[in-house]
Formats: structure tokens, C-alpha cells, sequence
């Protein structure tokens, strides 16, 4: 049975909810379009309940998401890590989005700041390092903010830069490019932050890396997943 303080006084299933609210944050898809999509398939939902849908369990799914992958990954603290920063417009104006991959290309984290500076750096660092312990190794760009953080948090011997080094990091950041772009942009740096995080959650829960394994393996890790979302928040 479906826990009650989740989805109470919710007209629309529990079932309903999970699979609006994946489609609506994988795929670069409008709210109206989503609406259609569902429609298609013979699920008459509004535009505004899947809205509020994702504003109100999205960050619970994703929390729930969260909770289980950093209890599993923080005892692998020597991975290396990568960081890098985005500037994302939000009502016109310009902020920051950081972000940092291990190895593997999992997003660890996400952080909107106004400004990209020494302290920005080291809010994203803490931040990190609060939840994922210590990485062994900590690739970033020859941003001077990097080098200074990392050698306020005595952990300057860890960074490394060079040309290359820190490519997955940088082409991690462009499904979430995708997906703003269907957004039409963000109105307030909190409902970036707030999707940002979010977003780099469920894209961990459902990126199986389809080039490196087989077909077979492929269909099993995407089955688990699903499997595990629509458990989700469930009793």
C-alpha cells in the first residue's frame, strides 16, 4: 500500500504522478507536450497538475534517490572527481551552475551561485565533500577560485589540471542544457537550484551507460531502475 502523507487528498494515482514526473524531468519535453503525450496514451492529465506534480514529489523522489546512492558511493572515496561551472540565465540575468562527475560520469552535486568567485568555489566544495566524503584526486580547469578553495580546505595537493582532463565533466552538463532549453529558460535561482538538483538525481537513476555494456545488460539495469522508481515513496 501506497504510504498516505505523500499522496493524500492527490486526485491523480501514485502511478500517474511517477511517470509524469520521469518523463517531465528526462526528457526535454514542454509541460503542454507532456499533457499530449499522456493524452495519447489515454491519461487525461492537465498541463498544471503535472506543474505541480513535479514542484511538489519531484524533490522527494529525488531526495529518496539521493539518500540511497551517497550511503552506497561514500565508502568509494578515492574516485576522482571532476568540477566545472556553467553560466545559466535566470530572469535575464547571469548565475553559475556547478557541477562535479566522479569517474564514471555520475553527477554528485549541484550548486547555483550569483557569482563565480573564491567563495562560490568553496561553497560548492564543502558542500560536495560534506556529503561525499574526500576524493582522491579532483580534476578542474585553471580557474584561479579552484586553486584557492582547494588550498583554504588543505586539499590543494588533490587538484589537478590540464587541456582534456576534465571533458566528462563538461559534456555532462548538456542534457541539462537540453532540457532548459525546453524550459524556456528559469524565472528564480531558487526553481534552478531546485530543478537542478532534481534533474542530476533521476538522470543518475536512469543512466545505465547503454555504450558500455551489452544488450542484454542494457535491458536488465533499465528494468531494475524502472522497477526501483516505481517503488518510490511507496510503503
Amino acid at each position: 500500500m501506497t504510504r498516505p502523507a505523500f499522496f493524500r487528498y492527490y486526485k491523480t494515482s501514485p502511478e500517474i504522478i511517477r511517470l509524469a514526473v520521469m518523463l517531465y524531468i528526462r526528457f526535454p519535453l514542454s509541460l503542454r507536450k507532456l499533457e499530449d503525450l499522456l493524452h495519447e496514451r489515454g491519461i487525461d492529465v492537465s498541463h498544471k497538475t503535472v506543474r505541480y506534480g513535479w514542484n511538489r514529489f519531484g524533490p522527494i523522489f529525488a531526495f529518496e534517490i539521493r539518500q540511497k546512492r551517497v550511503q552506497q558511493l561514500r565508502a568509494f572515496s578515492k574516485w576522482k572527481w571532476q568540477v566545472d561551472e556553467v553560466f545559466v540565465k535566470v530572469n535575464g540575468k547571469k548565475h553559475y551552475l556547478w557541477r562535479a562527475v566522479d569517474h564514471e560520469g555520475e553527477v554528485l552535486e549541484a550548486v547555483v551561485t550569483k557569482r563565480r568567485n573564491k567563495a562560490a568555489a568553496l561553497k560548492f566544495l564543502k558542500k560536495l565533500m560534506k556529503r561525499r566524503g574526500c576524493a582522491e584526486e579532483i580534476v578542474t580547469d585553471r580557474f584561479a577560485s579552484y586553486k584557492a578553495a582547494l588550498r583554504e580546505m588543505g586539499a590543494l595537493e588533490k587538484q589537478q589540471t590540464g587541456r582534456w582532463l576534465n571533458n566528462r565533466v563538461e559534456n555532462s552538463h548538456l542534457p541539462f542544457r537540453r532540457r532548459e532549453r525546453a524550459m524556456q529558460r528559469f524565472r528564480r535561482m531558487r526553481s534552478l537550484q531546485k530543478f537542478a538538483s532534481v534533474h542530476y538525481s533521476v538522470y543518475n537513476h536512469f543512466n545505465q551507460e547503454r555504450s558500455l555494456t551489452s544488450r542484454d545488460t542494457f535491458k536488465l539495469t533499465r528494468a531494475a531502475a524502472l522497477s526501483e522508481w516505481r517503488q518510490l515513496c511507496s510503503g
